[in-house]
């Protein structure tokens, strides 16, 4: 069958819809280009506080633009739904507030990155792309990302490496070069674990149900509540590299204090 009109007439039509929906969502960090990591007396601070009930964004004060995701999803329908966050490749839960808002601190690795945004319905999204380097640093040959697709609620990720090394937000950073470079303790994640030199030998991978969601009464009361929450943990080895391997396991996380292996694996 012939089309009506020819192939450019269609997309020069489609194309205000295009250009509407990609400028519905507004990307304040990270933005495209070329950069060298944080600003001189910028911090990359992951570090963030057990605080319940929790707040719906909780970026740590004085986050580097550089570790970073905020922008605006403009005129989206108030909805409990999350948007969707994907970052080279991996998607995640995005949380957004009343006004469409989100702010979700993240350690880039080094090289071509890529921030993807989608409204809750997906018919809003942009797209940003960035080379990060950070003055010579050893990129992160295996990192693990933690998510899960519940607000107010608090998933902790634990790695053992085959050195014995328990990684946490209890232990952040120990001798084998091992660290938990983000810890979020109110809904959706992520939660990043990234090693450069990864020793040779077997890793645990557990996701500890910490803390319970909570949820606002008649009288405006936050009482606790132990909903169900599904896990997305991502190990991904030479990232962004020709070897890169990327898998993607869910786990359905049932009750606060839950403690589950989620994933054993050997390096390389």
């Amino acid at each position: 069958m012939k089309l009506r009109y020819p192939p450019i007439i269609l997309l020069l039509c489609l194309l205000p819809t295009i250009v509407a929906a990609q400028s519905a969502v507004k990307l304040d960090t990270p933005v495209g280009g070329w950069r060298s990591g944080a600003a001189e007396g910028e911090g990359e601070s992951f570090r963030q506080t057990v605080n319940y009930p929790a707040s719906s964004v909780n970026t740590p004060a004085g986050q580097a633009n550089t570790a970073r995701i905020t922008g605006q999803i403009k005129a989206t329908p108030k909805s409990a739904d999350p948007g969707r966050l994907i970052v080279n490749g991996v998607s995640m839960p995005l949380k957004i507030d009343a006004a469409g808002r989100f702010d979700r601190p993240f350690s880039f690795p080094n090289g071509s990155n890529s921030v993807e945004v989608r409204s809750p319905n997906g018919q809003q999204r942009h797209r940003t792309q960035f080379l990060n380097t950070s003055g010579g640093a050893t990129p992160a040959k295996l990192r693990v990302l933690l998510a899960w697709d519940s607000d107010n609620t608090d998933l902790d990720l634990h790695l053992i490496t085959p050195d014995g090394a328990h990684i946490w937000y209890g232990d952040r950073a120990v001798p084998n070069g091992a660290a938990l470079d983000v810890d979020v303790t109110t809904g959706y994640g992520p939660e990043i674990f990234a090693m450069p030199a990864p020793i040779k030998g077997q890793y645990l991978v557990y996701v500890n149900y910490f803390g319970g969601g909570y949820r606002s009464d008649d009288e405006g009361q936050e009482d606790a509540v132990q909903a169900l929450t599904t896990a997305q943990v991502t190990v991904i080895t030479e990232e962004g590299t020709p070897s890169e391997k990327m898998e993607t396991f869910l786990v359905p996380m049932r009750a606060v204090g839950e403690l589950t292996l989620v994933k054993r694996f050997s390096y390389p």
